[in-house]
């Protein structure tokens, strides 16, 4: 960056590749680590990956929270049963909605008349509404975030890269053959924009036959591997379909789930703070 910097780009015509476009939290927030959920399709499970992590990571005992930066189609508040909620605030700042667990959440359905009325707004208000998720909130002493991303590589991804300090993406990918590219995106642009990548992890990975245990891949042979060993990245979990799962999604009691396969994942995101 040059010395005689005004930090008004409009007015300069070189190329500024070290500013930093960091927004500031409110003061008196307090978020210690960020972490990115991202794909580069929708379907595979961003929200669910989103939601079974900061239920794990408050269940060992960090305090977590959820910024839901899906804004045209926000799922996290029905996965934690509030999606009837609204959050509160004084006209300068607004207060998280916080689960049975402890667990504080902001998204754009707690700011809707209706929950089921539709957002539709331009690129550029859905990541100004992004940051302000960020700047506008009062969030109380937060050990991990987690960012639930809209899927893509377009604006609102990177609003977040440029906007907050990620400290690492979990890249969220699906067996089947055609996501291997879509998730090559989504990794290309993290590296593009020196994100840290901690790992992948492959939702809907298979299916538990009731009788003899054996995993059946429905949706064919994975490929999470092969895309693990190009990135040199760690898999970090394989999530099977589950009708408990399911079932404790829909009726928003995500909170009661205990599963041990996102114990890796937990461990490596814990670590950030160890």
């Amino acid at each position: 960056m040059s010395e005689d910097c005004t930090h008004d780009c409009g007015s300069c015509g070189k190329s500024c590749e070290q500013r930093d476009l960091r927004v500031k939290l409110r003061e008196g927030s307090s978020v210690k680590k960020v972490i990115g959920i991202v794909s580069g399709k929708g379907g595979v499970g961003k929200s669910l990956v989103t939601s079974l992590l900061a239920c794990k990571v408050a269940k060992d005992g960090f305090r977590t929270a959820i910024l839901d930066a899906d804004i045209t189609g926000p799922s996290i508040p029905e996965s934690f049963g509030v999606g009837l909620t609204r959050a509160e605030g004084d006209g300068q700042s607004l207060n998280p909605v916080t689960t049975d667990s402890g667990i504080q959440l902001m998204s754009m359905n707690f700011l809707l008349e209706n929950e089921n009325d539709p957002v539709i707004w331009r690129g550029p208000v859905i990541a100004g509404a992004v940051k302000q998720f960020w700047t506008d909130v009062n969030w109380k002493d937060v050990d991990f975030m987690f960012v639930d991303m809209p899927p893509g590589t377009g604006d609102v991804p990177l609003t977040v890269f440029q906007s907050l300090p990620v400290d690492g993406i979990i890249v969220v990918s699906s067996p089947q053959q055609l996501v291997r590219v879509i998730v090559e995106k989504a990794v290309k642009m993290a590296e593009m924009m020196n994100i840290p990548i901690l790992g992948l992890v492959e939702n809907m990975s298979y299916v538990k036959c009731p009788d003899c245990g054996k995993a059946i891949t429905v949706f064919g042979k994975s490929n999470i591997e092969k895309i693990a060993e190009a990135f040199k990245l760690p898999v970090l979990a394989k999530i099977p379909m589950e009708e408990a799962t399911s079932a404790a999604v829909d009726a928003g009691d995500v909170e009661s789930l205990n599963v041990d396969y996102l114990d890796k994942a937990s461990e490596t995101i814990e670590k950030l703070l160890k």
